[in-house]
């Protein structure tokens, strides 16, 4: 079979591949973009069903510093599309937004459908030949192959983009299946691992009663690094904003230990302990003294029994109540994943140094982010650098 001669070509329709075929088309480049699912941004139009947390507003600095040690590679890329750029971008769309106490920004509209709309649009505006359900296989030489509706396809593309995601929610299409045909070509990829997962706790079954309750305003450390915020008692273990960042020492098995009262001192509260009478049952006085809510009393009879009886003891348990955890959930259960392609293995410009003409951007690449629109963010950023250093070649 020959191969069908292209200028461009980009596969994987989320932000990443979306945003560098925006580039390349801008650039007046010709492109094909493949995605194998039958519709695009998938996994995007499901992350903005509760809210699409598109970036944070603050300023490019503070944003690289979260995503950890990827922070140096990315820092070209976030500064060439930084926070404000993605406001930018969506509002140039025709998508207001607003911006939540704790800096995170969302489209008025709370999902993602109607920024995709008017994305697409443009993008169709601009010529993209989209072609859904073609499912990449590799290469056979020079030539790209897929699997479509209509047999075997192949392509023989000036310039490539891969823009393929990590290896959560392969139902949306982000299944990590690259990853052996990209090694098979000498190409280094970090082994995927669970980001942003809830925590595994093996729940006796008095903790039933307050599956889904929040434990609100609660600090949290595991590995000596320490979180805020709230999180969720759920039926498998714990979920929540504040669980996400401590992904990292999560995955290497380190304790994890939740302050309660993060806003009291231990003495204050050890004073409001001591205060009670002493006959009081446990559960009295934590909810008494300590003003701890059902779900945060069930936590530590939980977790901490038997309770000490001295105040001092019972002050120190509530500000660092040790959780015993059998380590985060699976990876397809993750919102998002670390690991993917080496950056030894690719160029400044995200070109993949194995397979010259053929970029790479997204979650493809090894770097992570808590949740708080970093995701999202670094997705478009790369996206946007892959298109125009592809677009260049």
């Amino acid at each position: 079979m020959a191969a069908t001669e292209c200028d461009a070509l980009v596969i994987g329709g989320g932000p990443a591949g979306l945003m560098a075929a925006d580039t390349l088309l801008s650039a007046g480049r010709r492109v094909i973009l493949a995605e194998q699912r039958p519709s695009l941004a998938r996994k995007f139009l499901m992350a903005g069903k509760s809210g699409l947390n598109l970036t944070k507003d603050e300023d490019t600095e503070t944003c690289l510093a979260a995503y950890g040690e990827a922070a140096g590679t990315l820092a070209p890329m976030i500064r060439a599309f930084p926070p404000a750029a993605v406001t930018r971008w969506a509002e140039e769309l025709g998508q207001p937004l607003f911006t939540g106490t704790t800096g995170r920004v969302f489209p008025t509209a709370m999902k993602a459908s109607p920024l995709l709309r008017a994305w697409l649009a443009r993008l169709a505006g601009l010529g993209l030949d989209a072609r859904t359900r073609w499912a990449w296989r590799g290469w056979a030489g020079a030539d790209t192959l897929f699997d479509t509706p209509d047999g075997p396809v192949r392509l023989a593309p000036s310039v490539t983009v891969l823009a393929l995601g990590g290896a959560s929610w392969a139902r949306l299409g982000s299944d990590g299946a690259w990853a052996g045909i990209l090694e098979a070509t000498g190409a280094p990829v970090v082994p995927f691992a669970p980001a942003n997962a809830g925590l595994r706790v093996d729940w006796s079954a008095h903790m039933a009663a307050h599956f889904g309750a929040p434990l609100k305003n609660v600090a949290l450390g595991a590995g000596g690094r320490t979180t805020r915020g709230e999180i969720v008692i759920a039926r498998t273990g714990l979920e929540g904003g504040a669980l996400y960042p401590l992904s990292p020492e999560l995955r290497e098995n380190a304790a994890l230990a939740i302050d309660l009262a993060p806003d009291v001192a231990p003495e204050t509260l050890a004073a409001r302990i001591a205060a009670r009478p002493s006959r009081e049952s446990a559960s009295n006085r934590l909810r008494k003294a300590a003003r701890l809510s059902p779900a945060a009393r069930a936590l530590v009879l939980e977790c901490a029994r038997p309770l000490p009886r001295d105040p001092q003891s019972v002050a120190r348990l509530l500000k660092a109540v040790p959780v015993p955890h059998a380590g985060l959930a699976p990876l397809d259960e993750a919102i998002s994943t670390a690991g993917g392609l080496a950056w030894p293995g690719l160029s400044p410009g995200l070109e993949i140094a194995a397979r010259p003409g053929v970029f790479a951007a997204g979650e493809m690449l090894d770097w992570e982010a808590p949740t708080g629109g970093y995701l999202i963010t670094a997705c478009l950023a790369t996206g946007l650098w892959a298109g125009r250093h592809a677009a260049e070649t």
